[in-house]
């Protein structure tokens, strides 16, 4: 058995050492384990990549993927599982925070023939910051109410897949990925096991306000339709309003005459209502044509400037021969 451990990293040279030293101190627990460990260099600025290649200088369980620039987590991750070769793959954060003592209860589903396992943390003792907390709160509900996630499953940043589900999470080509999208449209054969999150080793967290925003759009529009339709019911709710009030307005007008004066303010009111509706509706329809654009014109997901270690092309995702490196 094989396991191939993901781990995404920015801004951590100081934190991805100790992560990868407790890997190799829980892996040396279990002898019937193989693993493997591919690092991605999301364009970090610090010097993370000269860190990485160093220790896999002297450590032949590592790989680093050095991506042209500053992709985002998932497409991070995405690149990086394009690359493992394991049975069993776990994705892990660089900062420390996920709870690697407790790898063999994450795989213990898997042993029981689930196909991914996550590790499910109470928001309300999430050692992150309140944008953070705040963002995962909000994901959750996004993934509840848009991809019909299981209201007691919460997905998490430490998770454990079989590899069949790799393969299909990678049969996703387009822009912005999403994986908690692309999980949840894979398998519904999933298992949460409670634990604790830690406290980052070093620094904070390097999603900003904006990244979070982006992360939601990604999985508000890629994986459903949804919000068109909320759009479509939300427009005819308002007309349907609108044509009541005006109803309602006529019938008064010929009953009291007198009754009904002009009002500047409630019709201005009315108006910034109904045109901040429609602009709202206006803006998902233009997102969602906005990314079917980028799809078109074959947006990558990542781009990989090299890789370190590697004696190999990508194992999964690639519809080429998979040939060593001359």
């Amino acid at each position: 058995m094989k396991l191939s451990f993901v781990i995404p990293c920015y801004r951590s040279e100081k934190t991805i050492i100790p992560v990868l030293e407790e890997i190799q101190d829980k892996m040396k627990e279990r002898s019937e384990y193989d693993y493997e460990v591919i690092t991605v260099n999301d364009y970090s600025p610090d010097h993370v990549l000269d860190v990485l290649t160093a220790y896999a200088d002297t450590h032949s369980f590592l790989k680093v993927v050095d991506l042209t620039r500053n992709f985002g987590q998932h497409a991070a991750m995405m690149a990086g599982l394009s690359y493992t070769s394991g049975d069993w793959i776990v994705f892990l954060d660089d900062d420390g925070q996920c709870p690697m003592d407790h790898l063999w209860e994450l795989l213990a589903p898997l042993h029981e023939g689930y196909d991914v396992s996550l590790a499910k943390y109470k928001f309300e003792e999430r050692k992150e910051s309140f944008f953070r907390v705040l963002g995962s709160r909000l994901n959750d509900a996004m993934v509840c109410s848009l991809l019909d996630k299981p209201k007691d499953l919460t997905v998490s940043n430490f998770i454990a897949m079989r590899s069949f589900i790799a393969d299909e999470i990678l049969r996703y080509k387009n822009p912005y990925p999403y994986i908690d999208g692309l999980i949840l449209r894979s398998t519904r054969k999933i298992a949460s096991v409670p634990m604790a999150d830690r406290e980052r080793l070093s620094g904070h967290s390097t999603y900003t306000l904006g990244k979070l925003i982006s992360l939601f759009s990604n999985g508000f529009t890629a994986f459903s339709i949804k919000p068109l339709r909320i759009a479509t019911f939300t427009g005819a709710f308002c007309s349907v309003i609108g044509f009541i009030l005006g109803l309602v307005i006529i019938v008064e007008k010929i009953l009291h005459p007198a009754g009904i004066l002009p009002g500047y303010s409630s019709l201005m009111a009315v108006n910034l209502f109904i045109g901040g509706m429609i602009m709202i509706m206006l803006g998902i329809c233009g997102e969602y044509i906005g990314r079917i654009y980028i799809s078109l014109n074959s947006s990558p997901q990542y781009v990989i400037r090299d890789t370190y270690h590697l004696d190999r092309h990508p194992l999964r995702g690639s519809e080429t021969a998979y040939l060593d490196k001359e």
